[in-house]
């Protein structure tokens, strides 16, 4: 079964992922207005959609650290492993995002409301790793830096989506209208969701790889505390 599910990952990666990117850059018609510009939409979403699952499911472990005691020390590290691919794609986001705004303002950076809400989202979740080094004392660290994620993970909400429809932006509308209704034509809508897919199924994969490593580290340290 393990090695049917990793022969499926890596048709994903090297066979559909390769062809997601090609669509979106060759056959997938550009947005209106936004030119040939707007094919970063289908990194450039996928990306960010993929930050904010991750600091959810560190926020989600985070939680069951503070109202359980089964599982702390795994529930530790796969927080730590979330927020940690958490951080990974929110640059990515932020230079995706860049290179858009040099295109279309001419500028990489602008103060744009959405530019600065994702930096600053950015800083909060670097800055959990500095508390999380800071602390030595496992139970201390376990306690506080699970009560950071959680607060970080309120946060999350109005920096991603409250804020930057308060103000006025240069960024182009949202994909998904007042309306609740996604106004994107068929074939970018396939395009944008089926790389949003891929790159959630590359996420789940990762993810699952980096927890089986953390919890053989963490059972080699048991072992050496034993002896």
């Amino acid at each position: 079964m393990k090695s049917y599910s990793r022969l499926i990952f890596y048709f994903l990666i090297f066979a559909v992922m390769p062809g997601v990117f090609l669509r979106a850059l060759i056959w997938t018609p550009a947005a209106e207005f936004l030119g040939e510009s707007s094919r970063i939409l289908y990194f450039h979403v996928p990306v960010a959609w993929i930050s904010v699952i991750s600091f959810v499911t560190a926020g989600y472990h985070s939680i069951m650290i503070l109202i359980s005691e089964k599982e702390r020390d795994e529930r530790e590290y796969k927080a730590y492993n979330a927020a940690y691919i958490g951080i990974i794609f929110t640059i990515l986001t932020v230079v995706t995002g860049s290179i858009w705004a040099k295109i279309s303002w001419g500028s990489y950076w602008n103060w744009d409301p959405r530019e600065t809400s994702i930096v600053i989202l950015m800083l909060i979740y670097i800055s959990y790793f500095s508390l999380y080094s800071a602390l030595k004392d496992n139970v201390n660290r376990m306690g506080i830096s699970s009560v950071y994620l959680i607060i970080a993970m309120i946060t999350m909400p109005f920096f991603v989506f409250i804020i930057p429809r308060i103000y006025p932006s240069l960024h182009p509308d949202t994909i998904i209208n007042a309306d609740k209704k996604i106004h994107l034509e068929a074939a970018m809508k396939l395009t944008l969701f089926t790389s949003i897919g891929v790159f959630t199924i590359f996420y789940g994969y990762i993810y699952k790889l980096m927890n089986r490593i953390s919890s053989l580290e963490f059972t080699q340290q048991e072992k050496r505390n034993d002896n």
